[in-house]
């Protein structure tokens, strides 16, 4: 990958104007193609908080729905939460939280799927930060120690950068 995709015609660097401030990037000359991002989060808990979900024994309900519905409601909200992010049409929004006895807690994956100008990478890990910060509201009453980690971007298909696929 090159510094080429960050410059515009001129040689300047298209995330700042020319007075060198910040700038959502002029995507108005490229063509909508269809691009889709891959997400994931872990959340770490004792075993007896990790239990007490799968039981569905929460005091504040359904976690892993309550979690799951912010997600895809978070994806939908990220150009309202990044200050340079496009709003972007979603076609697509997963958030699916796979228990993980081994943590012991969950992982969490969020895909996400357009046909626009801009990729959507920002969309889905807002989804899966956002999810994991609600899995932490709803379990907080049992467990404040719960650890959200490993935030990242699993993959990315589509745009002029090409795709990317998260080594292992």
């Amino acid at each position: 990958m090159t510094q080429d995709k960050f410059l515009d015609n001129s040689g300047n660097l298209t995330h700042l104007d020319p007075e060198g401030r910040s700038q959502m990037v002029d995507v108005s000359d490229k063509a909508a193609t269809i691009r889709q991002a891959v997400a994931t989060a872990n959340v770490r808990m004792l075993s007896e908080t990790f239990a007490a979900i799968e039981a569905g024994n929460a005091p504040k309900g359904d976690v892993l729905a309550t979690a799951r519905l912010a997600g895809i409601m978070a994806a939908k909200q990220t150009s309202n939460l990044i200050p340079l992010c496009h709003p972007l049409p979603l076609q697509k929004i997963e958030v699916q939280i796979v228990p993980d006895p081994q943590l012991p807690g969950y992982q969490i994956y969020a895909t996400v799927k357009t046909k626009a100008e801009t990729g959507v990478e920002m969309e889905a890990l807002t989804a899966v930060s956002v999810a994991a910060l609600t899995l932490y509201d709803m379990a907080k009453a049992l467990e404040k120690s719960i650890q959200i980690e490993s935030i990242r971007l699993v993959s990315k298909m589509g745009g002029k950068s090409g795709d990317y696929f998260l080594q292992k």
